[in-house]
């Protein structure tokens, strides 16, 4: 779908460490709206310390704050992912979260580096 050269606007989380053991993520999160006329969100987020999983999430949520905070939906931020996730869909305004994650542990002696993207293809 992409040609050699071709200019692509992306979303990009990267992360890196040379402290062993340190655990790194790097992650994307999205929120669609049910409506195609009105935009969705993606977010970047990375960090240390945190797993796949909890960076996804925090991730996703990141971006359905986002995507929520546009279309007026009435939610308290200091409640949990989960109970936000539930106001957001119940909504019927927010169709879909996802995201995309990559996390790694860092050996003695290596830089290692972790790296999540989302490409625009028109």
């Amino acid at each position: 779908m992409l040609k050699p050269g071709e200019i692509v606007f992306l979303v990009l989380a990267r992360n890196s460490t040379n402290e062993p053991h340190r655990l790194v993520a790097a992650s994307i999160g999205l929120a669609m709206p049910k409506d195609e006329t009105v935009h969705g969100y993606l977010s970047e987020w990375h960090g240390f310390g945190v797993t796949e999983e909890e960076a996804g999430e925090y991730s996703e949520d990141i971006a359905a704050q986002m995507l929520a905070s546009t279309l007026g939906l009435d939610f308290d931020i200091n409640t949990s992912w989960d109970e936000r996730e539930h106001v957001f869909k119940s909504s019927g305004k927010i169709i879909r979260t996802a995201n995309i994650t990559q996390s790694a542990v860092a050996q003695k002696g290596q830089w290692t580096t972790v790296v999540s993207g989302a490409v625009f293809i028109l």
